[in-house]
Formats: structure tokens, C-alpha cells, sequence
């Protein structure tokens, strides 16, 4: 970690701290800029996401490229579940659409466990696609950016 300055909040994590590591993640996330996202991990890194395994931060920024690259129109809302000292639990959706025009709607959970300067080091995330007609989505607003404070989040929308 050397020369990394602490990434705010840093474990051990009060409520508030992990509701606003949450916010931090679907924030950056929703800008859809891997080089930015990746800044948010150790060096180290170790990814499940889905069926994929990465390791290191090279790896989760190319990985990103790709994802971004085919999933249009991508909007993010993150929940916390859980959390502990230097874990964090938490669900998500997301909504995009393919090259085809078809939306879906992703339902996913996510582990994360972090070093003792706020870096994620480890993120195992198990998501499943649903597809959905354009009608039925349900996150709207300007994107890539931010999810606006205003807009409802998960249990809101009932998801």
C-alpha cells in the first residue's frame, strides 16, 4: 500500500460508515469509468463475479471495459445487507439493455472485505439476468452519473 492515501471510510465500520462505502461503490460504479472504479481496490485484488475469477486490479479495470462495453444504458442501485468490522454484505439491481435493444434486470449479492486503508481486496458477487420489457423498468435517471438522492432505492421500489 505504499504511497495509497486511506480511502475514507476505513474499517473498523459503524452503520453509517458501511451505508456510505455502499453509496460510494453504486456511485462510481453508475459512472461506468473502470479506470476510476478499479482505483478502489488493492492492488491484489481477488474478484468472483459470477463464474469469472480476477485477480488484481488490471484485470477487474479490463474486465469492467467489457461489461460496460455491451451492457447499455447500465443503472445501479446498491443496498447494504450486512456488515462488520472490515466486511460489507450487500444486494443490488441493475437495469440495461443488449446491442439488441432487449432489457434485463440483474438481482445480485455481494461480499467484500477490505484492508485497513478502506481498499477492497476481495468482491464475490453472484447475480442472476431477468429480462424485461423496456415498460417495466424502473431506474430513471441521467446516466452514466450518479443515482439521484431522490430516486427510490431497492425495498422502495420493492425489488
Amino acid at each position: 500500500m505504499t504511497g495509497r492515501q486511506p480511502r475514507a471510510p476505513v474499517p473498523p465500520f459503524s452503520y453509517d460508515d458501511a451505508v456510505q462505502k455502499v453509496r460510494m461503490a453504486e456511485n462510481a460504479w453508475n459512472g461506468r469509468d473502470p479506470a476510476k472504479v478499479a482505483l478502489a481496490y488493492t492492488p491484489d485484488t481477488k474478484w468472483r463475479n459470477r463464474s469469472e475469477f480476477l485477480n488484481g486490479q488490471a484485470e477487474v479495470e479490463a474486465f469492467l471495459a467489457r461489461k460496460w462495453a455491451t451492457e447499455n444504458g447500465y443503472r445501479l442501485i446498491k443496498e447494504i445487507w450486512a456488515h462488520g468490522e472490515d466486511k460489507i454484505a450487500v444486494r443490488f439491481c441493475y437495469e440495461y439493455h443488449n446491442a439488441e435493444g432487449q432489457w434485463f434486470r440483474a438481482h445480485g449479492n455481494e461480499n467484500w472485505e477490505f484492508d485497513a486503508h478502506g481498499y477492497m481486496a476481495k468482491r464475490h458477487a453472484s447475480i442472476n439476468d431477468v429480462t424485461i420489457p423496456e415498460a417495466e423498468r424502473l431506474f430513471h435517471w441521467d446516466a452514466p452519473g450518479p443515482r439521484p438522492d431522490d430516486h427510490p432505492s431497492l425495498t422502495e421500489l420493492g425489488l
